[in-house]
């Protein structure tokens, strides 16, 4: 049987987009820490305006979790090297599970899996090299908002992105998702028909 799948929706592709996420994050990072750092690794606390002062960057060293949240907060009796070493692996496996649980012809979703494991992982190797995470990519928001946006990375853009794949793809993809659900419907109800007849 011919494999009509786009060659986006493969598996080659999305290793490729997990590779390059974390190589794009990682080579980022190493610039950002190079260029706001003199040669005894102190903060030059430069700032360089990228679309004035709506998006510029500076680095940012952020210790906690997402949006500096302190891991000791959450669980004191762990290390924060052995907090982040679980709940990435932990995140790993069900970003995996759900990753194979997606039908194979939403390719937004599956897309958008990758894209978070990318940028996790891209995350998850600043915490154990150096046990916090460069951010340098600062933008400005709405005041009547907040002040300005937590100071993020590229594996958080990925992040990010992928997230709003997996949630806008049952807009994008409706008339897929219907189909899908039909589907499954279908099956479900023939699994029940087959189990009272077997009983």
């Amino acid at each position: 049987m011919q494999d009509n799948t786009k060659f986006y929706n493969k598996r080659p592709f999305h290793v490729a987009v997990i590779v390059f996420s974390i190589v794009a994050d990682q080579l980022t990072k190493l610039w950002a820490v190079a260029r706001f750092t003199d040669e005894a690794g102190n903060f030059t606390y430069e700032k360089i305006p990228v679309i004035g002062e709506l998006v510029r960057f500076q680095l940012v060293y952020n210790k906690g979790a997402a949006f500096s949240s302190r891991p000791q907060d959450l669980m004191p009796f762990l290390p924060p090297w052995l907090f982040f070493l679980l709940i990435s692996i932990v995140a790993a496996f069900a970003l995996a599970w759900f990753y194979k649980s997606i039908d194979k012809r939403d390719y937004l979703s599956r897309l958008g899996v990758v894209m978070i494991l990318g940028g996790a992982v891209g995350n998850f190797i600043d915490r154990m090299r150096m046990q916090m995470v460069v951010d340098f990519i600062d933008c400005d928001f709405p005041d009547f908002i907040m002040t300005r946006f937590p100071t993020f990375n590229v594996a958080d853009s990925f992040v990010t992105v992928g997230v709003a794949l997996v949630i806008l793809s049952p807009v994008i993809l409706r008339k897929l998702h219907k189909q899908i659900k039909e589907e499954k419907d279908i099956k479900e109800k023939r699994i029940d028909e087959n189990q009272k007849v077997s009983s």
